[in-house]
């Protein structure tokens, strides 16, 4: 099960967008829920608001090579690189 994790996260979106629409949508079942009082809608929608502000953008971040990173310091200059 460990060996999917990696190919599945590489699926998620690197745009915000589906993130923003994913807790609008877990807000609006959340107070949907409040609203009818059903505890599972409430519950759904606070599912809905982790996945969308947490979890998957922190899968999708951790899961992508960036090549972005500074150069290694060279530590034989003895001024670390400023």
């Amino acid at each position: 099960m460990l060996d999917l994790v990696p190919p599945l996260a590489a699926l998620l979106p690197h745009s915000p967008t589906p993130y923003i629409a994913l807790m609008l949508a877990g807000f609006a079942i959340g107070i949907l829920g409040h609203l009818t009082r059903a505890r599972w809608l409430v519950a759904a929608g606070v599912l809905l608001i982790f996945l969308g502000a947490l979890l998957f953008p922190l899968l999708a971040n951790v899961t992508t090579e960036s090549e972005d990173r500074p150069p290694p310091i060279d530590e034989s200059r003895g001024d670390a690189g400023e």
